[in-house]
């Protein structure tokens, strides 16, 4: 049972008990009605106290939702981790093998706001990280923005070996250059600045959580500081679609 499908029949009951007290209190329909009803059942009026008093304060079917979806998230939680756990075993074989605590997940989700009310924009809505370091920066791009607003673009999965070209645009003339004869997809649709602002990534994977219409409703990006050619293989790539497809199973709120 959904958290809102829950909630909204805690409402439901809670009003329908609430109604009919009321209306007996001013004898709606009728006070015959009423009289009669008491007479065949003596505690209907002691049974809507109790049932406003329940619903009102304990509400039953939403703390029973809340409970399941606790149980849930714990088992999703832990198959996210043995599917992190089986992409950092691929990332150990590269040549400079990805620490443990390098390696990051990020689960996104299209979010609509103000800013962006048609086409919307990525949220971040989980990051798992087996270190402290580095810290998880704010970022929110939108289609065609990055690793992951490629993926979006494309509703396919993509692969940046952002170091390598790190250390060919070095400068912004570079960059600008190889941005106009390769086009914007080249730099992961980001100008110079943001390039500069996410470049500490130098590997990032991502692959696309479609609905079961095959529509883009998010995505996985997994990332670390280097590895890409060690990562970009078909073990690692099997874990990280794996894994969008056990999350479409579930809602994004689980997480």
């Amino acid at each position: 049972m959904r958290a809102l499908t829950a909630k909204f029949m805690d409402r439901s009951v809670l009003l329908a008990a609430t109604l009919a007290l009321v209306a007996r209190q001013y004898d709606i329909p009728s006070e015959p009605f009423w009289s009669d009803a008491a007479l065949r059942h003596p505690y209907v009026v002691v049974a809507l106290v109790c049932t406003v008093a329940v619903f009102g304060a304990l509400t039953p079917f939403q703390s029973h939702a809340d409970r399941r979806k606790a149980e849930r998230r714990a088992v999703v939680r832990q198959q996210v981790l043995a599917h992190f756990g089986k992409m950092l075993a691929v990332a150990r074989t590269a040549q400079t093998p990805v620490e443990t605590g390098d390696l990051g997940l990020h689960i996104w989700q299209i979010r609509r706001s103000l800013r962006h009310p048609l086409h919307g924009y990525l949220r971040r809505t989980v990051a798992y990280r087996l270190g402290n370091t580095p810290v998880t920066r704010s970022f929110a791009p939108t289609k065609g923005v990055g690793v992951v607003g490629l993926c979006w673009k494309r509703n396919e999965e993509v692969s940046f070996d952002v170091r390598e070209l790190m250390s060919r645009l070095t400068d912004r003339q570079a960059f600008e250059r190889y941005r106009d004869t390769q086009g914007a997809d080249a730099v992961m649709g980001l100008d110079w600045e943001e390039f500069r602002r996410v470049a500490h990534r130098g590997a990032v994977f991502a692959s696309p959580i479609r609905s079961r219409s095959g529509d883009f409703i998010g995505c996985v990006s997994v990332d670390a500081r280097h590895g890409h050619d060690s990562m970009n293989v078909e073990d690692f790539w099997h874990e990280l679609n794996s894994l969008c497809s056990r999350i479409v199973q579930d809602d994004f709120d689980i997480l």
